[in-house]
């Protein structure tokens, strides 16, 4: 990597993009909570259901079923990037990133993925939702891409959040410098959610573009915390057809699970809508499998079954 190109990089872990900031969630952590996303990920996974999550800058996003014709964003856009014959409709190697072309467009059916904002400016988004978590037992949870990426503005954003008496949860995968962790992130969070996708160092590396060694010991050592109390740590595993939900890899997770002395987990169903947020940010449909399909309840619980013995949440 050149200098240039290191420098930009250790840039966007300084000010990381905010991809979203969605209210009202009951998916992310226990009662009412307000999700944080931030933009870049050290994985690069096959199926991630938040592909528009993976690269750390800024994105644009056309969405041809919101596009009404009106053209105002072919007369925007000085670098002609924009070409209805284009299945696409944005050429991504000439686009500059300049977004006049979104803020041309009336119906949103172009829209910048990813903005920068300062750490007061998400605390006072998220406070505004302060009655929904004290009713609810809720809260804040960062996710993304990945929050540990950014540690010292997410050390900043979740002492800003503790000191308002907001309870904190962090979704991980789990690929980070573990003692930077415990001293930046662990003093101002309530709970982990850690993903555990692949235990086959070779096939973890296939699909999700990493070795896994580093996220085994996180979670060993965030488990060992866990059990000194103030630390509640929940692993969590995505169903992925052929790849994370097959017989082996399952046990393989499970059999890792119980030697740590885990007592629960949370099996997470496949969700294939990320096929359609991928083709908005200028990938491909992929090929090869059903990537649209929804699992069938049987097979949902045949993988549920390989956790015979703990908690499924």
């Amino acid at each position: 990597m050149a200098d240039s190109e290191r420098h930009g990089a250790e840039v966007e872990k300084r000010r990381p993009l905010i991809l979203e900031i969605k209210g009202n969630s009951l998916d992310d952590g226990p009662g009412i909570r307000t999700v944080v996303f931030f933009k870049g990920c050290p994985l690069s996974c096959v199926w991630c259901h938040n592909p528009e999550s993976k690269r750390p800058g800024p994105e644009i996003s056309f969405d041809a079923r919101a596009c009404v014709g009106c053209d105002r964003c072919l007369e925007a856009c000085r670098e002609g990037a924009l070409n209805r014959s284009n299945p696409a409709y944005v050429d991504r190697d000439r686009c500059t990133l300049c977004f006049e072309c979104v803020d041309a467009c009336p119906s949103g059916a172009l829209s910048r993925v990813g903005r920068f904002m300062e750490v007061p400016e998400v605390v006072s988004a998220v406070l505004k939702d302060l009655p929904f978590f004290s009713t609810s037992g809720g809260g804040v949870t960062l996710s993304g891409g990945e929050p540990a990426l950014f540690m010292d503005y997410c050390s900043s954003l979740l002492e800003g959040l503790k000191s308002e008496g907001v309870h904190t949860l962090i979704e991980t995968c789990g690929l980070f410098d573990i003692d930077e962790f415990d001293s930046k992130l662990l003093p101002h969070v309530d709970t982990v959610y850690f993903d555990l996708k692949i235990v086959d160092p070779a096939a973890h590396r296939e699909q999700c573009g990493t070795r896994n060694d580093v996220i085994l010991e996180n979670f060993t050592r965030l488990f060992e915390r866990s059990l000194d109390g103030g630390l509640e740590l929940l692993p969590r595993v995505p169903l992925i057809p052929g790849i994370t939900a097959t017989g082996a890899n399952l046990a393989a997770v499970a059999s890792f699970l119980r030697e740590q002395g885990a007592t629960k987990v949370a099996v997470l169903e496949y969700n294939p809508l990320w096929v359609e947020k991928n083709l908005k940010i200028g990938g491909e449909r992929p090929a090869g499998r059903a990537w649209d399909s929804w699992m069938e309840r049987e097979a949902v619980r045949r993988c549920r079954d390989a956790f015979a013995g703990l908690e499924i949440v």
